[in-house]
């Protein structure tokens, strides 16, 4: 070796052991030495966890305070009608209703709880055998001896512990059935015969059934469901104002043929003549008069007084008038604010997964937010005299098993939707 060899190992070898002295010092420091930037001094600290809710808890909230509201108003609207013969004779205590009620809610929680456990892949391959179960159901409960008959309609089928209703569960089917239609269907929707047309056949199958039972309100919002869907799937709007066109005729045929619907009309137009006020406008009639009682503040909880056997099935189709009646203007726009932002956020949860490129989970989401939505504006337009009376209940708070049953589960999938959609953004797969 020479010299300047030496030399150049004596270096390296000085150096080697500086970096390694130095490494050693760097390793035995703490990690929290202080940072120094200008005059402003910066320790690094451990970083705290990030909790991200894996749920919607505004949408649940309101939820629940719409679900507590209607055991309330359930228990104020029926609360005597034990003292009518009529429930008297059958052993009905002031407390049935509530009992049954607030069973029901219990159930629709546990049932809500299941739902929300299913991924929307599930959802997505159950959706046409979940439809053909709907039809099965529609049908049974039109064999003689199988459906109950109440008042002339035959809608429900005996359970043992409460009465279910198959058209309540035909809406949630559609609204599966209709979102994965449209994503099997994405390539071809802008063809009438290929895309739309089966699907159009599929709302007429239902509609002969429910029609049947019979129960209009039901098959129409049903039929508002599904077209709903096409239209935000991306059917052309020549032919979604087709098929519109085609519905309404539909519905003014069959309005048109039914000499006791008619009368509902006639009687919607002037409820207080002598010919339609103890007649097809009484219920229109008396829900008038229990908001007009209510005014601004209302009567106080339980004050109310059309409740008192004068407004027929006002723990159901006519709680808003009791709401009227008790809780004034005030009550009426508070539910309507909870039930339009109700409404709008289930909407936005559908555009942001459609967004993350999740199309059938966007449909669904929207197309319950079209079904609360719309079944709410049908029931408060009738209670308010704006629109024909109409036996369609108030979501998640009229009296009703299977409607809240039902009504539960469904926006126990919109919070599934949202589960998802919040994993996918924080970068997680589902």
């Amino acid at each position: 070796m020479n010299s300047a060899s030496a030399a150049t190992s004596n270096k390296t070898g000085r150096f080697s052991g500086w970096f390694s002295r130095a490494k050693s010092g760097i390793d035995a420091l703490p990690m929290h030495l202080p940072v120094r930037l200008g005059n402003a001094g910066m320790t690094q600290t451990k970083a705290a966890p990030v909790r991200v809710l894996g749920f919607d808890q505004a949408l649940v909230w309101v939820t629940v305070a719409l679900l507590a509201w209607g055991l309330v108003m359930v228990y104020s609207a029926s609360i005597a009608l034990s003292d009518s013969p009529r429930f008297t004779r059958a052993g009905y205590t002031p407390t049935y209703f509530l009992t049954r009620h607030a069973a029901s809610l219990v159930i629709a929680a546990i049932a809500g709880l299941l739902a929300f456990q299913v991924p929307m892949k599930t959802w997505e391959r159950a959706a046409p055998w979940l439809f053909v179960a709907s039809l099965l159901l529609l049908v049974a409960v039109l064999v003689p001896h199988v459906g109950i008959n109440v008042n002339g309609a035959r809608r429900w089928l005996p359970l043992g512990f409460m009465r279910f209703q198959p058209s309540e569960l035909a809406k949630l089917a559609m609204v599966l059935y209709a979102a994965s239609y449209m994503v099997r269907k994405m390539e071809i929707k802008e063809r009438f015969f290929r895309a739309v047309l089966p699907m159009g056949v599929a709302v007429v199958v239902v509609g002969m059934l429910v029609m049947a039972e019979p129960d209009m309100g039901a098959f129409m919002v049903i039929a508002v469901i599904a077209m709903g869907i096409l239209f935000l799937g991306g059917v052309n709007a020549r032919m979604f104002f087709v098929i519109a066109a085609l519905v309404v005729v539909a519905f003014s045929t069959i309005v048109a043929t039914s000499p006791w619907r008619r009368e509902r009309i006639f009687a919607y137009l002037d409820p207080w003549s002598e010919e339609h006020a103890l007649g097809k406008g009484y219920q229109l009639s008396h829900s008038l008069i229990a908001i007009g009682r209510g005014e601004v503040f209302g009567v106080g909880l339980g004050g109310s007084v059309e409740k008192l056997h004068w407004l027929p099935e006002a723990h159901t189709d006519f709680l808003m008038a009791v709401i009227g009646e008790e809780f004034g203007l005030v009550g009426v726009l508070l539910a309507i604010a909870l039930f339009l932002w109700l409404t709008r956020r289930i909407m936005h949860i559908g555009r942001q997964a459609i967004a993350l490129d999740r199309v059938f989970s966007g449909l669904v989401a929207q197309g319950i937010g079209i079904w609360i939505g719309f079944q709410t504006f049908i029931n408060m337009g009738v209670n308010l005299g704006a629109l024909p009376t109409k036996g369609l209940t108030l979501p998640l708070m009229s009296f009703g098993g299977s409607a809240i049953l039902l009504n539960v589960v469904a926006l126990a999938v919109v919070l599934r939707i949202d589960y998802e959609n919040r994993v996918l953004m924080r970068g997680g797969r589902v």
